[in-house]
């Protein structure tokens, strides 16, 4: 299993994972609970620092920051998908892949691109028509976030505030609330495709170092500016 690129230190990814043929495997709660127990224990195992997350029935968005060791991500991504996988397929007496062999990030620069990349998928079951707020879906970065367990937190809640340029948790889940609430009320919760099928995701100059680090893995790629934000993606679509 693996990337369509590799990750650059001190960034912010955000990761999308398929499962295979886009089936619901992860449609019972109890494959849910297994995900999020293994990415705790990628989290304890390696150190991985994730700023958000949330689960559907047929895909997973991950959240997380790079720093300057490049195995984190990957490991723990190998990982959760393998343990899940295997769980799943012994339950169910089942062989076969359970997910699509690659996962795909996109790179996203931090302050109001970052709680943006949030948002967009703090709102996946809202869009989904699951539920009709995001605090309502117990899989998901938001509840975890608002909830504020003490057991088997996954947010790092120091890393999130620091990445969006604030220096108090309270602070920053109030401001977050409100945007949220701004969103909802605005019926602005349309899928995006720049948070999942783009290399990059932020300013020109952000998206074109990024560009700059990938070096060859992104000669294919431009750059496009739309709603706000530039991002680079496949020059042939």
């Amino acid at each position: 299993m693996r990337g369509k690129f590799f990750f650059i230190p001190y960034t912010v990814w955000h990761i999308t994972q398929r499962c295979h043929n886009r089936d619901f495997l992860l449609r019972f709660n109890k494959d849910k609970r297994r995900w999020l127990y293994w990415l705790f224990q990628a989290k304890k195992k390696y150190g991985l620092k994730i700023l958000n997350y949330t689960l559907t029935s047929n895909h997973i968005h991950l959240l997380v920051y790079a720093d300057g060791r490049r195995w984190v991500i990957p490991r723990s991504i190998q990982l959760v998908a393998s343990r899940v996988a295997r769980e799943y397929n012994q339950r169910k007496a089942r062989s076969g892949a359970f997910w699509n062999d690659n996962y795909h990030a996109t790179a996203v620069e931090s302050k109001k691109y970052l709680h943006r990349c949030m948002a967009y998928i703090d709102l996946n079951m809202v869009r989904a028509g699951v539920v009709s707020h995001p605090c309502e879906w117990l899989f998901g970065g938001y509840y975890e976030l608002m909830k504020s367990p003490k057991r088997y937190a996954l947010l790092d809640l120091r890393m999130i505030m620091r990445l969006n340029g604030m220096s108090e948790i309270v602070k920053f889940k109030n401001f977050y609330f409100e945007y949220i609430e701004s969103i909802l009320s605005s019926k602005r919760i349309e899928r995006d495709s720049k948070w999942t099928e783009s290399v990059a995701v932020g300013t020109k100059a952000f998206t074109k170092q990024i560009v700059k680090q990938l070096g060859y893995k992104a000669r294919y790629r431009k750059m496009y500016k739309g709603q706000g934000k530039w991002f680079v993606r496949d020059g042939f679509s």
